[in-house]
């Protein structure tokens, strides 16, 4: 599985941004898709992931919504409200239905995008 992310930018605090992830190889419907982030210096962090239904990490509930389309092999997330906060490096991952204990966990996904950068001003 490939994964490709796009979507990243330069925005004011308050703006929103969508992120895509396009994936090819493999059944996407079947994989649990993920959106991680990290900050310089800062571990990676799980923002958001989705099999069938969306989990969200506390820091982004209300602002972030991530969905998917299985017809496109293509996982969004779209940021609203963005927070100085939120800037880091944003990367897809993905893996063959993760166990819901375990979706915030990076070690629990194989693939991996390369990963676009949001930079958020105050």
């Amino acid at each position: 599985v490939q994964l490709q992310a796009s979507g990243g930018g330069l925005v004011q605090a308050g703006a929103s941004l969508r992120l895509s992830c396009v994936a090819s190889g493999g059944t996407f419907s079947a994989y649990t898709m993920a959106w991680f982030r990290q900050a310089p210096e800062k571990e990676r962090e799980f923002v958001a992931g989705i099999l069938r239904s969306p989990r969200y990490a506390d820091s982004v509930k209300g602002r972030f919504t991530i969905s998917r389309d299985n017809a496109k092999n293509t996982v969004y997330l779209q940021m609203n409200n963005l927070k100085p906060e939120d800037t880091a490096v944003y990367y897809c991952a993905a893996h063959y239905t993760v166990i819901s204990s375990r979706i915030a966990a990076p070690s629990a996904y194989r693939y991996w995008g390369q990963g676009t950068q949001v930079t958020v001003s105050s």
